[in-house]
């Protein structure tokens, strides 16, 4: 059997770079918009857990920098067979968990079981593929049931980081859930090899991270990562207050900056203000059923009323009273351009109202037609879209009226159909087109995001696409999709959106990915 081979830069390797001057230790200062409850790689279900999750623990793959394939982590060298149904990876020497002790095959095997276990984890389903992980030394050997052209990149996610069994059977409790919070509320090194370990909690007011000593990835001068001493976490959850202690020097970064503030905050000297790219994209679900929950007739049932919606939608105009300018419109109907094989389609429903109204005059809409948006009670945004998609949609003869519900009940309403269209949002949680084309788009999922469309070429395609080991061949895939998605019109397409974190000028080399991952690895702080 061939096996097809990537070699990473070993331990000892990177040890022997020339040292360099390095900025070295310090504690940062970062605020929170909302606090993490629990970080464990298989348990994390909420954006403020998920993005801490690779600040405590180590994934046997990490994402390149680009985002568009994966390189070696724990595993200094992985092989994928020609039939794509086996992975080897052998383990990098000497890798410790932060208490010092020796992280081996047993560690993965026990991580990887934990992963994939449904009544565990809610991201079992990533690794739905593999059928047994085996150890024998520092080889780790993954057989899968069929090939699986996204394991790669699930073994660079989140949920398949690396925890320490023995920490594991150490800990107070009788379920793994029990064993979990313990660890959790211990706030000891020992279960993570991550970069730092978990040394203060309070909730829902501060969390405290330590450097890891036995950190296996080494910086610029020759030396064991992180270059900080810890990080500092406070939970501001208004965003003037967050503002106002990082002009007042009290915390070093802040995140979830309104956009709002951007511009005041770039010309403000002592500021260094960042707009990361991101996988967020921002959109409304259409209601393609022929008829209305009430069953009354549906007119976006008809894709030239839909297309015409997107049409008579100023995508600019709503990036410049929504975001003020620090966005960009969707350039594919099925994914930010950060992620892989996202189709540049760039003008996506350009402005274009002429043939706006000539869509709804060929699709028959009478004037006055009542449409229904659902939005998100108390956000500011959404009643900011609301406003705009009134006046512009206006011109087309049509009634758009509000319904403002909580997000459990928008939630509730999409899932049942009871909607014509509503606001919605979405972040990649995994490197691989596969999550977010199939919750926008693949039937069987989620029912298109809601919108109960269906396409029998996009189903075929997307359920091909989990097999497809050749690379070109599943960007051809997805790249069909794309059209087919970009053409039925299922969504107003809206708006990709940046994650503006403010940073102190003492503050240096911190990153948030386009997953939305917080690293602090080489980040640094001047005092």
């Amino acid at each position: 059997m061939k096996f097809k081979t990537v070699l990473g830069i070993t331990v000892a390797a990177t040890l022997a770079m020339p040292a360099m001057a390095q900025e070295r230790g310090g504690t940062l200062n970062f605020a929170r918009y909302d606090g993490s409850r629990l970080i464990d790689p298989i348990y994390a279900d909420r954006n403020p857990d998920i993005w801490m999750v690779g600040s405590l623990f180590d994934t046997l793959l990490r994402g390149s920098a680009d985002g568009n394939s994966v390189e070696p982590g724990l595993a200094e060298s992985y092989s994928v067979s020609d039939d794509g149904k086996t992975v080897t990876l052998t383990l990098l020497e000497g890798v410790m968990f932060a208490d010092g002790s020796p992280m081996t095959g047993e560690d993965v095997i026990f991580s990887l079981d934990r992963a994939r276990n449904p009544d565990l984890s809610p991201w079992a389903g990533l690794l739905g593929s593999i059928d047994t992980v085996a150890a024998d030394g520092n080889t780790v050997t993954l057989s899968l049931s069929a090939p699986d052209p996204t394991i790669l990149s699930m073994l660079a996610t989140f949920n398949t980081a690396i925890v320490s069994k023995a920490a594991f059977d150490a800990a107070a409790g009788d379920t793994d859930q029990d064993k979990s919070a313990a660890i959790f509320a211990a706030t000891t090194a020992g279960v993570g090899s991550g970069p730092f370990y978990l040394c203060g909690f309070e909730q829902g007011a501060s969390m405290d991270f330590c450097a890891n000593e036995h950190y296996w990835r080494m910086g610029a001068d020759g030396k064991a990562l992180p270059y900080l001493d810890g990080v500092h976490f406070e939970i501001v959850p208004d965003d003037a207050t967050r503002i106002l202690r990082l002009q007042a020097g009290e915390v070093d970064a802040a995140e979830f900056i309104p956009f709002s503030r951007v511009a005041e905050l770039e010309a403000d000297p002592s500021i260094d203000m960042q707009l990361y790219p991101s996988t967020r994209i921002i959109y409304s679900p259409i209601n393609t059923r022929e008829t209305r929950a009430d069953g009354s007739p549906n007119p976006m049932a008809d894709p030239r009323v839909r297309q015409a919606l997107n049409y008579a939608t100023n995508k600019d105009a709503l990036i410049g009273v929504v975001l003020h300018g620090a966005g960009q419109p969707m350039s594919s109907p099925l994914m930010a351009k950060a992620t892989q094989y996202a189709a540049d389609l760039n003008p996506l429903y350009a402005y274009d109202l002429d043939k706006a109204k000539a869509l709804i005059a060929e699709a028959g809409v009478q004037p006055g037609t009542e449409v229904t948006l659902t939005t998100l009670a108390g956000s500011a945004d959404d009643a900011t879209i609301f406003a705009a998609l009134q006046q512009m949609w206006g011109e087309l003869g049509l009634s758009l009226v509000v319904e403002q519900v909580d997000n459990a009940t928008r939630g509730a309403k999409n899932r049942s159909g009871e909607f014509d269209i509503h606001t919605y949002g979405w972040v990649n949680d995994v490197n691989d087109p596969s999550q977010v084309v199939g919750w926008l788009g693949y039937t069987p999922t989620a029912k298109a995001v809601g919108t109960g469309w269906e396409n029998a070429e996009f189903n075929t395609l997307f359920e091909k696409a989990a097999s497809e080991m050749d690379a070109e061949a599943r960007k051809a895939q997805f790249a069909r999709m794309q059209e087919i998605y970009a053409e039925a019109a299922p969504l107003l397409f809206m708006y990709e959106t940046p994650f503006a974190v403010a940073l102190g000028t003492a503050v240096d080399g911190y990153v948030q990915t386009p997953l939305g991952n917080n690293i602090f690895d080489e980040a640094t702080v001047s005092r």
